[in-house]
């Protein structure tokens, strides 16, 4: 058996260490707070329905495919995939539907009928973002420990597409000019939990990579992936203790030597890796006299995404609605400064529907379906009490869905309930300050200048998650969790079948970075 590695957390980011780490030969041992892994990538059962805790869209699925052949395996195997098309219907002003597709001939007929004019605006977008994601994404595959990796030749090719100074909403209005149009293609901003206006001008790549790469659904919804993911670790000899706290990690002369369970139990180990949320875990499970750089004070100054209050419904009826269904506020632009400026609740709330069933008969029984309602709202650093505001504005939610889209019966048909605040997230979920999307990733908080895959503090210890390089969202995620295990391989003189330096000059050249058959490794 190799060396042991303890992973603090079964989230998404932790579980792709762990099988990559446990192929190669470690022993692999991840502890998990909850009965269930997927930490938000998880799954909520309500009775007789299902529902995603967390994410629900799919994106660069080649990623995952790129995770499981690191591991000798193939994603089908694992997971049955299914293309979500259109990719979501959009509401503006509570009437005007726009369904984007890949389709780029319904795209343009689309856009010529509702937004005149923005139909060529739209094909030159899609010419110049797919170079400019091909040259941004391959930086986003490698660790940035160090200021000098910001001069590879590669990072140095992609800084004039980074469109440094420009918000996203700015570089979007270069293509378009109608507002809708605008907003259809920077509401993705979302996902990383800011405004359009300001998230940095290189996260254009967002809506392209949905356009021209698609939206995925796994059959039984994306906690599935996590589900598959465990099944790896076991199946190459790692363990998953479920229902096991960890209390604090053990750091000796500089170096991580494993951890204390809830219990009082020590575990020692030659690696640690990090999953739970960073600044949580940071302010809970790592002394401050062992953080230098990231004293609770610290913390509290950075700056965190918006958070989310969320609905899961089991219906005792099935809506013939779309799989994804965005419903924009009237001022869109005001409930955005809302949630991250003044940080007060909307009384117009921009909100999202999942409407799974009509795609994925296995979420709830036959004639009835499982919704699930997300919509953004300010984090914890707003002060708000959520618990005294929960019921109000579930009723303001419910109200809206009635005005703006079809389910105008649908508090008729609510068979089961689950309501999450940014409070719940925070006090249940052990999500810092409610903060769903982790640290914001304006440019002072993205590559080296986020918390470092291989953790700065103490030796021994690595970072995964949304809070740590590249960033949030699943795809960049589970980079995270191969970036950490590839350093930890290449400690121990290994490597996933590519170096990343490697992955750089390749794409320097014009090549994507990926290695048709890489090699397992073994000790």
């Amino acid at each position: 058996m190799g060396k042991k590695v303890v992973v603090v957390g079964a989230g998404p980011g932790g579980l792709t260490a762990g099988m990559l780490l446990a192929h190669n030969g470690y022993d692999v041992h991840i502890y998990e707070k909850n009965d269930y892994v997927g930490g938000r990538n998880g799954r909520i059962e309500l009775g007789e329905f299902k529902f995603d805790i967390g994410p629900t869209f799919l994106m660069l699925p080649e990623v995952l495919e790129d995770i499981f052949r690191f591991t000798g395996r193939n994603l089908n195997d694992y997971l049955e995939m299914k293309e979500i098309e259109p990719l979501y219907r959009l509401r503006f002003h509570g009437k005007l539907d726009f369904y984007p597709s890949r389709d780029k001939k319904y795209m343009k007929d689309q856009i010529e009928k509702l937004f005149p004019g923005d139909e060529n605006g739209y094909e030159y977008y899609m010419e110049k973002e797919k170079v400019k994601f091909e040259r941004i994404f391959n930086c986003l595959k490698i660790p940035y420990d160090r200021f000098i990796h910001f001069f590879r030749p590669a990072f140095l090719k992609a800084i004039p597409k980074l469109d440094i100074g420009k918000s996203l909403y700015g570089k979007l209005s270069e293509y378009f000019k109608h507002e809708e149009m605008r907003i259809a293609m920077t509401f993705q901003s979302k996902y990383l939990g800011m405004s359009p206006w300001n998230c940095p001008g290189a996260f254009t790549i967002l809506s392209y990579i949905e356009h021209s790469g698609g939206i995925f659904h796994p059959v039984g919804g994306l906690n599935t992936i996590s589900e598959a993911m465990a099944r790896i670790v076991k199946e190459e000899g790692g363990s998953i203790h479920l229902s096991t706290p960890v209390n604090e990690v053990i750091v000796e002369n500089g170096k991580a030597k494993g951890v204390y369970l809830e219990n009082g139990e020590r575990i020692m180990a030659d690696y640690v890796v990090i999953n739970a949320d960073f600044a949580h875990a940071m302010t809970h499970i790592v002394r401050e006299e062992n953080r230098k750089k990231y004293t609770d004070k610290d913390l509290s100054r950075r700056d965190y995404s918006c958070s989310t209050f969320m609905l899961y419904l089991g219906l005792d009826k099935e809506y013939d609605i779309t799989h994804h269904n965005i419903i924009f506020a009237k001022d869109y632009r005001k409930n955005v400064e809302e949630i991250a400026k003044t940080k007060v609740i909307s009384n117009d709330p921009s909100f999202y529907i999942h409407n799974a069933s009509i795609t994925d008969p296995t979420l709830a029984p036959k004639g009835k379906s499982s919704l699930y309602v997300l919509v953004p709202v300010p984090n914890n650093s707003s002060g708000i009490d959520w618990d005294a505001h929960k019921e109000s504005f579930r009723r303001l939610v419910l109200d809206k869905i009635k005005e703006k889209t079809e389910l105008k019966d649908i508090e008729k048909y609510i068979v089961v309930e689950k309501v999450i605040t940014p409070l719940d997230w925070e006090r249940e979920y052990g999500v810092y300050k409610g903060a769903t999307f982790n640290l914001s990733h304006k440019l002072t908080q993205m590559l080296y200048f986020r918390p470092h895959n291989k953790f700065q503090e103490f030796k021994s210890c690595y970072i995964v998650g949304g809070g740590t390089h590249p960033g949030s969202g699943l795809p960049t995620i589970y980079e995270s969790g191969r970036i950490s295990a590839n350093l930890i391989l290449q400690d121990g003189k290994m490597g996933l079948g590519y170096n990343y330096f490697d992955v750089f000059e390749n794409s320097f050249r014009g090549g994507t970075g990926r290695n048709s058959s890489p090699k397992k490794v073994t000790l």
